[in-house]
C-alpha cells in the first residue's frame, strides 16, 4: 500500500484531553516517525507536532480523531513526494 509523509500539527487547550491524545498517538505509533511536544505556558496550550509515514486515509483518520477530543485542534499536511522521491530520484520542489 502506497503511504504518505505528513506532517500533523496539534494544539491542545484542554488538559484533561491529554490521556486519551497518548492513548490515540499510541494506536498509531507503527506510523509515527518522531514526535515533538512544546508547552507554551503563557497562552497555557501544548503545541505538538506528529511527523507520519502512512497510507493518507490513516493519516485522516489520526488527524480526525485527534481533533474531535474535547480541546483539541489538529491539521495534516503532506509533503509532495512521489514514487520517484522515494527511490532516489528527483522530487518535484527541488527538480
Amino acid at each position: 500500500m502506497e503511504t504518505r509523509v505528513a506532517l500533523i500539527g496539534i494544539v491542545v487547550e484542554n488538559a484533561d484531553s491529554v490521556d486519551k491524545l497518548n492513548h490515540i498517538l499510541h494506536q498509531y505509533g507503527s506510523y509515527i516517525i518522531g514526535r515533538m511536544g512544546l508547552p507554551y505556558a503563557k497562552r497555557q496550550v501544548n503545541i505538538i507536532s506528529i511527523a507520519v509515514d502512512a497510507p493518507a486515509d490513516v493519516i485522516s483518520a489520526l488527524s480526525g480523531k485527534l481533533g474531535m477530543l474535547d480541546g483539541v485542534s489538529s491539521k495534516a499536511i503532506y509533503a509532495k513526494l512521489t514514487e520517484k522521491d522515494e527511490s532516489g530520484g528527483a522530487n518535484e520542489t527541488t527538480g
